[in-house]
């Protein structure tokens, strides 16, 4: 049996759909009851067609906007005119809020996929709200802080790297010169220049110089010792190149793995916040009733 305290509480707690909705966005996360309360008096609501458009890249970031149900599907347009997805909102969901706070044009498209109620807070509703009381700015602003924090250290941890810019930062002289002579070895180029290099050799000490002046007559030595030193030489070359590009494999794997590994954490945690929210909804059923 509840006590009357808890019972007072309770039949105090807003249970308005406008109410659910700003808590539900980080910037008024802050935000004590009454603030919120106040702010819910600002909010007009907007009913709208599907395949309506609501704004355009360049219009006036004039309001923000609160689905209360059906859908609006944020896009842009590439260069190449293709029209690209940002995400496709649904009840609960909010956009519009940095236009609408930095005063600048819309950044996106906003088309309404079904029909649609809103729930609009215009720029100068806002400001008003804000300039109403100096605490509702600092915790407003905490909010904004905490979410930019959030931002840093995500970035912070972003595993996501081109495994190819971390080798090359990596890479020194002599890797680079093993690279282009392995490169240059397993090329037709190399197998021609041995050939003409051969063929060229052998001519001059048959048959353009003199006997005085041959310096590797048959059976060509020198000639046997120069391709051997080559072959014993491009031999570690490519092996050193080989080990290279096995780093950077073991490079990309533990890329990969990581990557992977915080995709598995976001989803776990998206999983955990979708289980607490099947869980508070049976409770926001009772507290309707």
């Amino acid at each position: 049996m509840p006590s009357a305290r808890q019972s007072l509480v309770q039949d105090k707690r807003p249970v308005s759909s406008q109410y659910a909705l700003l808590r539900g966005v980080p910037l008024f996360a802050a935000l004590d009851d009454a603030a919120v309360e106040e702010l819910c008096g600002y909010l007009h609501p907007v009913e709208l067609k599907g395949g309506s458009s609501l704004f355009r890249v360049g219009d006036s970031g004039d309001a923000m906007y609160f689905i209360e149900s059906g859908r609006v599907r944020i896009t842009v347009t590439d260069a190449d005119g293709r029209e690209v997805i940002l995400a496709s909102l649904g009840h609960g969901d909010f956009f519009g809020e940095m236009a609408m706070l930095e005063g600048h044009g819309r950044s996106a498209d906003a088309t309404v996929t079904e029909d649609s109620r809103l729930a609009v807070l215009a720029r100068e509703n806002f400001l008003t709200f804000v300039s109403s009381d100096a605490r509702i700015v600092l915790e407003m602003l905490s909010a904004i802080t905490n979410r930019l924090r959030r931002t840093d250290e995500l970035l912070r941890h972003r595993v996501s790297r081109n495994a190819n810019e971390e080798d090359a930062r990596t890479m020194t002289v002599a890797d680079r010169a093993a690279d282009n002579i392995a490169r240059f070895g397993g090329s037709w180029k190399f197998i021609i220049f041995s050939l003409v290099l051969t063929a060229l050799w052998m001519a001059a000490n048959t048959i353009f110089l003199t006997s005085e002046k041959r310096f590797d007559v048959f059976p060509f030595v020198l000639l046997n010792l120069v391709l051997g030193m080559m072959a014993a030489l491009q031999a570690p070359i490519i092996m050193m190149s080989q080990n290279r590009e096995a780093q950077k494999d073991r490079l990309r794997a533990d890329l990969d793995y990581q990557v992977n590994l915080k995709n598995e954490m976001l989803l776990g945690e998206i999983l955990r916040l979708l289980e607490k929210r099947e869980k508070d909804a049976p409770k926001s059923g009772e507290d309707g009733e």
